[in-house]
C-alpha cells in the first residue's frame, strides 16, 4: 500500500476500501506532458458542481407514528409546523412504508425494495438471516440517495436514527464502509440502531461513538443539523445541501420534559374510542379520507375505554400525554430547522419532504403500556404489569421510564382511520404513513390533496427529476443497479394524475401483502401476534399454507372493511401469484417470522434487543 493512501485514510476516517470514491471522481488527464514547460500544457479536472439552480434537499421521517396522530392528518396532537408545510404545500393521503423501521429506512436510502436491497427484517444481529434478503447488508451496487447526491455537487448531512448499521460493524473499530458516512453522508450525528435512550442516546458523530450531554437528542440532532448547514453555507453559499432528519421520536421510549407533556394533562380522558370517532370526523373535513368513510371495528382483543376501571383510564391517559407531548415537542423542533432555513434565505430554495411516520403506530407496548419491563424477553402477565405499571406512573415520560411506550389501545387511535399497526405488513394501518412535500420555489398549489399511490422507494427517483439529477451509471467504481421506485414528480401540479406507482409487495415477518392497481391480497400470519415474548408464545405454528388470504378494493374500500376473497377467488389467484412471482424477484424466499429468527439466533447473544 502506498504511504499517501494510508495517509488519506487516516485524515478522512474512511477505510481502504471507501478511497476509490475519490479516485473515481478524477477525469482523465486531458493536458499535455512535455519534456518541458515549454512543451507542455496545463490542465485540471473542473470541480463537481449541481446542475444550475438545484435545491437544498430535506428528508425528514419520523419513527412509530400512526396515519391519525398528527393535526396535519386530522390527529388530536398538536403539530403546528406539520400543519404550515401542508397548508403551503401537498399532502400525500396514500402514500406507503414498509411496516417496520430498518426496511422502511433502506428502502427510502436507496429507492429499491427492501429486500432487494437485503434488509428484508434488520441488520441486528440478532433479527437478520444468512439470506440475500434478510443479511441487513446493502450492497454497494444499489446506492445511496447521499451517495448519488454527493457525486452531483451536494453536500450531504444525515442527524437522528440511521437504524441500517450492522451490530458487528456498529463499534469504533468499524469497518465504516456501512456507517452514513460509508453510504454517501458527509457527516453524521445520531445513532445507528433502531432504538435508544432520548436522554442517554448510544451516540455517535461521524466515525466515532461520543458522550451525551445529556440534554434531550431531539434537541441535539437539531443542533448539529443547523450547525452543518451553517457552516456549509458560511464556506460555499451557492452550493446545495441534501440533510436527512430523522429522529429517534416518536419510538420508544416516550421521554420529554413536563413543559411538553403536561399541556395535555386531561386532554385524553375521553379514551382511545372517542379519540377515533374525532379523528375520522377531522380527516373527512381535511378532503384526505372520502366522506362516506367509516371506522373499522376495534382491533382483536382490545377493551372498550369505557369498560375500564378509573385506574387504568388514569393511567393510559398519562401514557398519551406524554406520547402527545413527545410528538408535539418532535414538530417544534423540525420548527427549528425551517426557521433557520427561512432566516437565512434558504427556505424558498429548499424542498421537503416530510413522512410523518416510517410505519404505522407501535403494538410493542402491548395491552397494558410498557415504562421499565418492555425490554423483549421481560414482559409481565398483564395483570402483573399493569400493578408495576401504577406504582411507576410518575416515570412515564422522564429519563426514569426507560422502556415507556403506551398501550395497544392509542396505537389503534393514532392509526386512526386503519385497522391493525406497525409490523403488520399486510394491512394499511401497519403500511399506510402521510406524506407532506413543501416547496416554495416549485409552485406547488398550497393545501393541495394528492391520492396517487406512493410508497417510500419513491422518494429517491422523485429527489433526482427535481433536482435534474440522473443515476449515476457508476458510484465508488462499482456499476449501479436499477431503481425500483417511481418517481412521483408527475404528481406535484396534477391531482388528477393516474397513479404511476401500480404494484408493490409488503412482507414482514410472515405477515404479507400484494398491491396491484387498487387491489389487495393479504394474509396475516400468527393473527394474535402481539409480543413475541408474551407466555404461552415459546411455540408457534409457522404453517404458511394455513394462512388465510383476503381481497380488499382499495379504490372502494380504502381502509379494508370487506373482505372480497370469496367474491373473487380469480382475483385472488391472480393477486396471489403475483406475489409469489414477486417474492423471487426481490429475494423474500425463504418466508422468516419472529419463531424462525429466535430459535435460530437466540443463541448467539447474550444481550436482548429492541427495534
Amino acid at each position: 500500500m502506498k504511504k499517501t493512501t494510508l495517509i488519506l485514510a487516516l485524515v478522512t476516517g474512511m477505510s481502504i476500501k471507501q478511497l476509490p470514491a475519490i479516485a473515481q471522481n478524477t477525469q482523465p488527464y486531458q493536458g499535455v506532458v512535455g519534456k518541458t514547460l515549454a512543451e507542455s500544457k496545463e490542465w485540471w479536472a473542473p470541480p463537481v458542481k449541481a446542475p444550475a439552480g438545484a435545491p437544498n434537499v430535506v428528508w425528514i421521517l419520523l419513527d412509530d407514528v400512526g396515519y391519525g396522530a398528527s393535526s396535519a392528518f386530522g390527529g388530536l396532537i398538536n403539530t403546528p409546523v406539520f400543519d404550515s408545510l401542508a397548508s403551503q404545500g401537498l399532502r400525500y393521503t396514500n402514500f406507503h412504508t414498509a411496516a417496520i423501521c430498518a426496511p422502511t429506512r433502506a428502502g427510502l436510502l436507496t429507492g429499491r425494495n427492501h429486500h432487494y436491497v437485503h434488509v428484508g427484517g434488520f441488520s441486528h444481529t440478532i433479527l437478520s438471516a444468512g439470506f440475500p434478503g434478510y443479511d441487513g447488508r446493502i450492497p454497494a451496487d444499489k446506492g445511496t440517495i447521499a451517495e448519488i447526491l454527493r457525486e452531483n455537487g451536494y453536500n450531504t448531512f444525515a442527524v437522528g436514527k440511521y437504524g441500517v448499521t450492522p451490530d458487528e460493524e456498529a463499534t469504533d473499530a468499524g469497518p465504516f464502509d456501512r456507517w452514513p458516512s460509508g453510504k454517501g453522508f458527509d457527516h453524521f450525528f445520531g445513532f445507528l440502531g433502531s432504538q435508544t435512550d432520548q436522554y442517554e442516546p448510544d451516540l455517535v458523530e461521524d466515525n466515532a461513538h461520543v458522550k451525551p450531554d445529556g440534554r434531550h437528542l431531539n434537541e441535539q440532532i437539531t443542533d448539529k443539523a443547523i450547525s452543518y448547514i451553517a457552516r456549509q453555507k458560511k464556506a460555499a453559499p451557492d452550493k446545495p445541501f441534501f440533510l436527512y432528519y430523522a429522529p429517534a421520536a416518536v419510538h420508544a421510549p416516550h421521554q420529554v420534559t413536563k413543559q411538553w407533556s403536561d399541556a395535555y394533562a386531561g386532554k385524553f380522558d375521553e379514551g382511545w374510542d372517542v379519540y377515533r370517532e374525532k379523528v375520522l370526523a377531522n380527516q373527512k373535513k381535511l378532503g384526505i379520507i372520502p366522506a362516506n368513510a367509516q371506522l373499522p371495528p376495534r382491533n382483536a382483543n382490545l377493551k372498550a375505554w369505557n369498560s375500564l376501571p378509573a385506574n387504568e383510564k388514569k393511567l393510559y391517559a398519562k401514557f398519551m400525554e406524554v406520547f402527545a407531548g413527545f410528538l408535539t415537542y418532535t414538530d417544534h423542533e423540525v420548527g427549528r430547522v425551517v426557521n433557520y432555513l427561512k432566516e437565512i434565505n434558504q427556505l424558498d430554495n429548499t424542498i421537503i419532504f416530510l413522512v410523518i411516520g416510517d410505519n404505522g403506530a407501535s403494538k410493542e407496548g402491548t395491552y397494558t403500556g410498557a415504562i421499565n419491563k418492555g425490554v423483549m424477553g421481560k414482559r409481565l402477565p398483564d395483570e402483573e404489569a399493569i400493578k408495576v405499571n401504577l406504582a411507576e406512573i410518575d416515570a412515564i415520560g422522564t429519563p426514569q421510564g426507560k422502556q415507556t411506550n403506551y398501550p395497544l389501545g392509542w396505537a389503534q387511535a393514532t392509526n386512526t382511520p386503519f385497522k391493525l399497526w406497525k409490523q403488520d405488513a399486510q394491512s394499511e394501518g401497519g403500511t399506510r404513513n402521510p406524506l407532506i412535500i413543501f416547496y416554495p420555489k416549485g409552485g406547488l398549489e398550497k393545501g393541495g390533496i394528492r391520492k396517487q399511490y406512493g410508497h417510500v422507494i419513491d422518494l429517491l427517483p422523485t429527489t433526482l427529476d427535481v433536482t435534474g439529477i440522473k443515476l449515476p451509471e457508476q458510484i465508488k467504481g462499482i456499476k449501479q443497479d436499477t431503481l425500483q421506485g417511481t418517481s412521483l414528480f408527475y404528481s406535484l401540479k396534477d391531482a388528477t394524475a393516474a397513479s404511476h406507482h401500480t404494484k408493490q409487495y409488503y412482507y414482514i415477518f410472515g405477515n404479507r401483502s400484494i398491491y396491484k392497481d387498487g387491489w389487495k391480497a393479504a394474509a396475516t400470519h400468527h393473527p394474535d401476534y402481539i409480543d413475541v415474548t408474551a407466555p404461552g408464545k415459546d411455540s408457534l405454528n409457522n404453517s404458511y399454507e394455513n394462512d388465510v388470504w383476503e381481497l380488499y378494493n382499495l379504490n372502494e374500500d380504502f381502509n379494508e372493511r370487506v373482505n372480497l376473497a370469496s367474491k373473487y377467488p380469480e382475483k385472488l389467484k391472480e393477486l396471489k401469484a403475483l406475489f409469489d412471482s414477486e417474492a423471487k424477484t426481490n429475494n423474500i424466499y425463504p418466508f422468516i417470522d419472529w419463531d424462525d429468527v429466535f430459535k435460530r439466533r437466540i443463541h448467539k447473544t447474550s444481550n436482548t434487543k429492541t427495534f
